[in-house]
């Protein structure tokens, strides 16, 4: 019976640390996408200089801007702050590479959670084994 307990506390580990990994796995999106609006934002600031603007899904404004010197940028909690052209890129550049930093942890730490699901399946593979080896001996199966 303590085969079984054992059995069943890996089995609840594992689903632990899936659940764990399904969540990991949602904030990598959710960072993937940041990254892309970061990229998009770089692209639509390199578009200022040219005579179309980007407004998104493939669509561009013929238009002229009359200011394009100055750049209202995030830089989180709600905040956002006027600067030049360059200055906005260099802090789109630094949000990108925070991003990129968080993604890597995430990665890594999807990483462990899958080894650990990993070791912990094969844990409960050879306590089924065994356990279904007891049985036939024992003739209950």
């Amino acid at each position: 019976m303590e085969d079984q307990q054992k059995f069943n506390q890996l089995l609840n580990e594992i689903n632990v640390y899936k659940q764990q990994g399904d969540l990991i796995q949602q904030q990598i999106e959710l960072v993937r996408a940041s990254i892309a609006e970061v990229d998009a934002l770089t692209n639509t600031l390199d578009d200022l200089e040219g005579k179309d603007s980007v407004v998104g899904a493939g669509s561009f404004i013929k238009g002229e801007l009359k200011n394009t010197d100055e750049v209202i940028v995030s830089i989180g909690s709600g905040i956002a702050v006027k600067k030049d052209v360059d200055g906005a890129r260099e802090t789109i550049a630094r949000q990108k590479k925070d991003l990129e930093d968080s993604l890597d942890k995430m990665l890594a730490n999807m990483q462990q959670v899958s080894d650990i699901i990993g070791s912990l399946s094969a844990q409960a593979e050879q306590l089924a084994a065994v356990a279904q080896g007891n049985m036939s001996a024992t003739g209950l199966n």
